[in-house]
């Protein structure tokens, strides 16, 4: 009877502490173990950062300069990767945070305003922002290795302007799928194609030993010779923009499959994937040159070694979809390499397109004028690259994004993966 009622004394006072039953010392020391401590030199990140964009030219006049152009790039790159769409929400970040940022950036004008940030981003020169960030790009990559680099373009369907005639702006990239990193972007011009961006983004890149993945837009002789010529090997896709060869060899492939490949020899790997009401059967079936005989013009693509179908059955919901695709490759007639290779080309739409288009509202954005599409959209690859690279928490990019908005310290550790390893 007295073990009963010493129970329930203590459940009672259990109750009238909101059943907190630790004590005063408990709690601080619990409370303390929450913290995020910082675990890099913040005095190192903030000068990498600031050494990495010290050759950026100020498109400024030498006189009437509030606040120093270092100051407004940095504030910029750190508010979009807190995710910020625009003008307006950098300046609000950098309202929010100026006493950290008074920590290391000179602000003895106080934060800028919108305005600032829209003018001088319209004028900084694409080329030179984005050499000061690929420099920490390529070092990461050389590391690395060789890898998939799928090359593609997306247009920022927000950026067209109808009072000045003015087209939406049309990017091409380029992407590290192994590192899930921006390797490097192009402006295609007005009035032009990815045919002429595709080569000047190639000459921006080191590619020896990768392998390039083109859509059937790049899929021309000039560009094979200048992958191979950079030591490279390519998966170009053959689509009716060259009807011949791509009749050629659509009629050859469909004479083999009558035949079964009897007689032919070839590389073949299948695979299927599952999820989220949606199965996936795909069929790779790699042809060496010598194979299939001669192919119109054949010589002109360099280093061409294989002719590649892959037949891709999608069954979502009660949806069936059949395609068969073709592809150039001057890998050898390996299906399983090459199958994986095709796939990996799709990372840039999966993992790049996609996160700009739904975390970070790319396609909204209403940044018109002069060289601010451009910029803003380097300032969002940035930003997705620099979070993909953040491993220390498994959570998604949109919650990184996030955090680091909130977290000065997470923030720090975001920038910290361009510090030398």
């Amino acid at each position: 009877m007295l073990e009963e009622k010493r129970r329930i004394l203590h459940e009672q006072i259990i109750i009238s502490k909101g059943f907190d039953s630790l004590s005063r010392e408990e709690k601080e020391t619990k409370r303390k173990s929450k913290r995020l401590k910082p675990s890099v030199d913040a005095q190192s990140v903030q000068q990498q950062w600031l050494s990495q964009f010290s050759k950026l030219n100020d498109p400024r006049g030498r006189q009437g300069c509030e606040h120093a152009f270092l100051s407004i790039v940095l504030i910029a790159i750190l508010a979009t990767i807190g995710g910020a769409g625009g003008w307006e929400d950098i300046e609000v970040y950098a309202e929010s945070h100026q006493a950290w940022l008074e920590t290391f950036l000179d602000l003895k004008n106080g934060v800028p305003k919108a305005d600032t940030y829209r003018r001088v981003f319209e004028r900084i020169n694409p080329d030179e922002l984005q050499e000061g960030f690929l420099g920490w790009v390529k070092q990461i990559v050389e590391a690395t290795g060789a890898q998939v680099i799928p090359i593609d373009g997306k247009t920022l369907k927000g950026s067209y302007d109808r009072n000045k005639k003015q087209s939406s702006l049309h990017l091409v990239r380029a992407w590290a799928t192994e590192n899930r990193l921006m390797l490097g972007q192009v402006k295609v011009e007005s009035k032009s194609n990815e045919i002429k961006a595709i080569p000047a983004l190639l000459n921006l890149l080191e590619i020896t030993g990768c392998i390039i993945t083109i859509d059937a837009m790049g899929t021309q002789t000039a560009i094979s010779q200048q992958i191979i010529a950079r030591g490279a090997d390519y998966v170009l896709c053959l689509k009716a923009n060259h009807p011949t060869l791509y009749n050629q060899v659509k009629t050859w492939f469909e004479n083999a499959m009558a035949q079964g490949f009897q007689g032919i020899e070839h590389s073949y790997e299948q695979q299927v994937e599952a999820g989220d009401h949606r199965r996936e059967n795909r069929q790779v079936f790699a042809v060496s040159l010598p194979e299939i005989g001669q192919l119109y013009q054949s010589e002109q693509w360099a280093g061409l070694k294989t002719l590649v179908m892959v037949i891709r059955v999608r069954n979502l919901g009660n949806k069936v979809t059949r395609q068969i695709t073709f592809y150039l490759s001057s890998l050898a007639a390996d299906a399983a390499h090459i199958g994986r290779a095709i796939r990996r080309h799709w990372g840039i739409e999966n993992q790049l397109h996609w996160v700009l288009d739904v975390t970070f509202a790319e396609d909204n954005s209403r940044i018109r004028n002069l060289n601010g599409p451009e910029n803003f959209s380097l300032l969002r690859r940035m930003a997705i690259s620099l979070l993909n690279q953040e491993t220390s928490t498994k959570r998604s990019l949109r919650q990184k994004m996030k955090r680091a908005s909130m977290n000065t310290n997470y923030l720090l550790e975001v920038l910290a993966v361009t510090l030398p390893h």
